[in-house]
């Protein structure tokens, strides 16, 4: 019988599985949401300390995806917080990972949505739509693309190789 990646739930047997084909992220993210475990397609906004691109992206129907923040690792300013992420579990994202910092920790605990982030901080971003939507981001040693897949649970964050490049 062979094992194929959706049969995979572990960031840990992906590794096992896949080796260096598998781009994994080195950053030390914490969890913040009701869901350790979530996976789907990439989808991503880079801005840093401006949410306004994270706001207008969770309010679009999710369909099973993920959002890749890239914040430039800054803890200055919260890039999501409740508000944003009860929008986001609503919509149908299954989690956001944000390179950056959230705010109102104690309510994301309770929505059902994956929420890895490299820290908090209660001070408001600005809103002023600048930044990136849907472009390739690099952090912690990995490359989130638009459309791949990404895995993430307590062990870290993984990216799958692109369907045709997977090993079987």
């Amino acid at each position: 019988m062979t094992t194929s990646a959706t049969t995979i739930t572990t960031t840990a047997d992906l590794y096992d599985h896949y080796g260096e084909e598998l781009e994994s992220c080195e950053i030390q993210f914490r969890q913040y949401g009701a869901r350790s475990t979530f996976r789907g397609t990439i989808s991503t906004v880079r801005a840093r300390d401006e949410n306004q691109l994270v706001k207008d992206a969770v309010a679009e129907p999710g369909r099973g995806r993920v959002l890749v923040i890239d914040g430039e690792g800054s803890n200055r300013t919260a890039l999501l917080g409740d508000n944003m992420a009860m929008t986001a579990a609503r919509n149908g994202w299954q989690g956001i990972v944000v390179h950056g910092a959230v705010r109102d920790v104690a309510a994301l605990a309770t929505i059902d949505l994956g929420i890895k982030a490299v820290g908090s901080n209660p001070r408001r971003s600005r809103k002023e739509g600048t930044g990136s939507r849907d472009v390739p981001l690099s952090f912690g040693g990995a490359t989130f693309l638009p459309g791949q897949e990404i895995v993430c649970d307590d062990d870290g964050v993984v990216v799958l190789p692109p369907t045709g490049r997977r090993s079987a």
